[in-house]
C-alpha cells in the first residue's frame, strides 16, 4: 500500500472518530431530560489541532458552567465530559455503591490522586473521558432523576450508552448487569485556578 493510501485511511479513521463523538455530544439529552437540547462542545484556547492530537494539554474556561450542566472538551481526539454537579447530585453518589460493579474504582483507569465516590479533585466538577468502556461509543448525559427508561426511582442521573445499554452514575461508575466492565476513564487534569481547567497535566506535577 502506498504512503498516500495510508494517509487517506488515517485521515478517514480520524474523521470518523471525531464525527462519532461530536454527533453523540450534540444529540445528548440536555438538562431536565429535554430531548434535542445539545450539550455544548467547548473550544479550547490552546494548543493547535496538531498539538492536541499529539497529546498536548488543553486549557478551557469553565467559568460559565452552571450547576447541573455539562460541556464536552476535545483532548487527544477524545471527548472529555466536564460536569458541574449540584450538591444533591454529589450527596446521592454514596447511596448507589451497592448497585455498582466497581464503586471504589479499584479496577478503573484514573490518576492516583483521584479517590472517593465523587472521583474528582473538586467534588463539584466531574472530568471523565466520554467513551464507553465496552466498545468505545459516546454515552449520553442523562441527568433527569427517575427516568422511566433507566430504572425509574432508582435512577439518580448519570450517563447511558444506547449502543448496548451500559449505564454509569454521575461519577462515571458503571452499574452492575450491563456490558461495560469498568468505570469511565478519568484523564490527568488539574485546575489552573477557579475557572480554568487543564486536561493532560497531572495535578501532582502542575
Amino acid at each position: 500500500m502506498t504512503d498516500n493510501a495510508h494517509t487517506h485511511e488515517d485521515t478517514a479513521d480520524s474523521s470518523q472518530t471525531r464525527r462519532r463523538f461530536l454527533t453523540a455530544a450534540t444529540s445528548a439529552v440536555g438538562i431536565g431530560g429535554v430531548a434535542g437540547v445539545a450539550v455544548p462542545f467547548l473550544g479550547s484556547w490552546n494548543p493547535s489541532e496538531k498539538a492536541k492530537a499529539a497529546g498536548a494539554p488543553v486549557r478551557a474556561d469553565i467559568s460559565k458552567l452552571e450547576p447541573g450542566q455539562m460541556v464536552v472538551i476535545e483532548w487527544r481526539g477524545k471527548p472529555v465530559y466536564v460536569l458541574r454537579r449540584t450538591p444533591e447530585q454529589v450527596a446521592g453518589l454514596a447511596s448507589l455503591n451497592d448497585d455498582l460493579k466497581d464503586p471504589e474504582s479499584q479496577s478503573s483507569a484514573q490518576p492516583d490522586y483521584i479517590a472517593g465516590d465523587g472521583r474528582a479533585l473538586n467534588e463539584e466538577y466531574l472530568v471523565i473521558v466520554g467513551l464507553c468502556t465496552h466498545l468505545g461509543c459516546a454515552p449520553k448525559f442523562r441527568p433527569e432523576v427517575g427516568a422511566a427508561d433507566l430504572g425509574g426511582d432508582e435512577w439518580l442521573g448519570g450517563f447511558f450508552c444506547p449502543c448496548h445499554g451500559s449505564k454509569f452514575d454521575l461519577a462515571g461508575r458503571v452499574y452492575k448487569g450491563v456490558p461495560a466492565s469498568a468505570n469511565l476513564e478519568i484523564p490527568p487534569y488539574t485546575f489552573e485556578n477557579d475557572t480554568v481547567l487543564v486536561i493532560g497535566v497531572d495535578a501532582e506535577v502542575a
